[in-house]
């Protein structure tokens, strides 16, 4: 089961994240059909803007939206405090060969562009504030340093992030997923943060640990070393949409009477696509015909 976990180190100084993502992108990605390379890429997203949303209030969402010109085009990622995460990438198949390493090109189908994130506040429950935008250019592409960028540059928050996603190449199955986010706060000390940079730069590949069965409490261990910390939440993860067919109803009858009325004359129905996580809701005649019976009681 995909987990995460928040709390602090170093008398509250530095903020930490961990998770377990395996599960989340295993389904992003059966969802999405994406190709290796989009479905690491996407995978990184998704688990970034997990960690990065742990610390949001009940009611908050934090969108993390990469636009690039790489062949990727772009990926939209979701997160709110729950452990909830949503996402997708413009052209799940978009593939580049592996690099020398035999890894994958993630900066290559990235390319150049804007990584942005966006926090919503109440939105949900009918609190229409305005969000939050902040935005960096892409300075890696391969994309926990992109993180880290945008949290020291738009935030003012020194942070060390570690993302991986683990796959076998033919299907591509997803054999181990997580990240680690480690976010330097007032007051911290500068030897703690060195400490934390040089531990982490010389700790083991993080899907490996993950692959033998670490648990998000280990990743923290492996990216902290002798510095102790203490757990405040824990949340499961999973990849979870908030469409719905009522949903699906509502934005058919937002286009208006004469656009459902063609939609019933030309084809007797209609078929809506959740771009998240691509579930298609389909209406059949009568539930056009209750959309316009609807709108005519209005």
């Amino acid at each position: 089961m995909d987990k995460l976990i928040h709390g602090t180190a170093a008398e509250g100084t530095v903020r930490v994240m961990a998770a377990i993502t395996t599960d989340a992108v295993a389904e992003a990605i059966r969802r999405h059909q994406t190709s290796p390379t989009a479905g690491a890429a996407l995978g990184r997203t998704l688990t970034g803007a997990a960690l990065l949303g742990a610390s949001q209030k009940d009611f908050d969402r934090l969108t993390v939206k990469i636009e690039s010109d790489g062949p990727v085009g772009g990926i939209t990622a979701e997160a709110d405090p729950n452990g909830n995460v949503r996402g997708y990438v413009k052209n799940p198949h978009a593939e580049l060969p592996p690099r020398v390493d035999g890894k994958f090109d993630v900066r290559g189908v990235i390319g150049k562009g804007t990584f942005y994130v966006i926090r919503e506040s109440g939105f949900d429950i009918g609190l229409h504030r305005e969000p939050y935008v902040g935005s960096v250019p892409i300075v890696s592409g391969e994309i926990a340093e992109d993180f880290a960028y945008y949290l020291a540059k738009s935030e003012q928050i020194p942070a060390a992030v570690s993302l991986g996603v683990l796959l076998r190449n033919s299907d591509p199955f997803v054999m181990a997923a997580g990240g680690v986010m480690i976010q330097m706060l007032p007051g911290a000390n500068e030897h703690i943060v060195t400490m934390i940079e040089d531990t982490m730069a010389r700790a083991p590949h993080l899907t490996s640990i993950i692959k033998e069965g670490a648990s998000p409490k280990d990743l923290l261990t492996t990216a902290l070393g002798v510095i102790d910390f203490e757990v405040l939440g824990e949340e499961q993860v999973l990849f979870q949409c908030t469409c719905s067919f009522e949903k699906a109803v509502g934005m058919i009858g937002a286009l208006g009477r004469d656009e459902v009325e063609s939609m019933i004359e030309e084809d007797s129905g209609a078929v809506m696509t959740c771009g998240f996580c691509n579930e298609t809701y389909t209406l059949e005649r009568e539930d056009l015909e209750g959309i316009l019976l609807a709108s005519g009681a209005n």
